[in-house]
């Protein structure tokens, strides 16, 4: 927890008080329901929730902002951003239901009235959305051939509506046909080795009617 407190400074007393609760919510639904590896719960506020809040260094979304969190599992990164930016409604799914059941879970328990979760697959998702938000759950012409159509047409932030996305390793590959795709260095924000070559990557999306 310290680690959040570290980075996000200004946290509300609720805040503070919701984060401090994800750690025994997500021992307690991992003894039920495995959606975070036994050797990386102990790490959970480093390797899971300052990941997910690495898109909050990067964009302030803006009250009323729509997003749209591919591929939640546990409820990363939409729980996490969900508690930081509560004017922002979530929409988290995943196409696991026992991953969902403990994403609700989890939202019940914190209160949150800015996330709806629900086990259903992207390409099924209707409506647009301001951004669309994901932690490296497949490549990235695979995730754009997803969501492509569920972008909203008006522009509130300084950056283009379109895909926010946490992934790790050379990238060089799978982003060559995304030149307008922007890569952002969690190392150069985080100082935990296990930054190192973690990045967000906004690549902005054209709204298509």
């Amino acid at each position: 927890m310290d680690e959040i407190l570290k980075y996000f400074p200004d946290l509300t007393d609720l805040q503070i008080e919701q984060f401090q609760k994800l750690d025994f919510l997500y021992h307690d639904w991992n003894e039920k329901i495995n959606v975070i590896s036994r050797k990386d719960i102990d790490s959970l506020y480093t390797k899971h929730i300052l990941h997910s809040l690495g898109i909050a260094k990067i964009m302030k979304f803006e009250p009323g902002t729509t997003v749209l969190d591919v591929g939640t599992g546990g409820g990363f990164p939409g729980i996490p951003l969900a508690i930081l930016f509560p004017e922002t409604r979530f929409y988290l799914i995943d196409v696991i239901a026992k991953k969902i059941k403990v994403v609700q879970g989890v939202v019940d328990a914190l209160e949150l009235k800015n996330v709806k979760a629900e086990q259903k697959r992207a390409e099924l998702v209707k409506g647009d959305f301001d951004f669309i938000v994901s932690r490296a759950v497949t490549n990235m012409p695979d995730f754009v051939s997803w969501i492509h159509d569920k972008i909203k047409k008006q522009h509130k932030h300084t950056l283009k509506n379109g895909i926010l996305y946490l992934k790790g390793g050379d990238l060089t590959e799978e982003l060559k046909d995304f030149p307008k795709a922007t890569l952002y260095d969690l190392s150069t924000i985080f100082e935990d080795e296990f930054f190192e070559t973690k990045k967000v990557v906004h690549l902005p999306l054209k709204f298509q009617p």
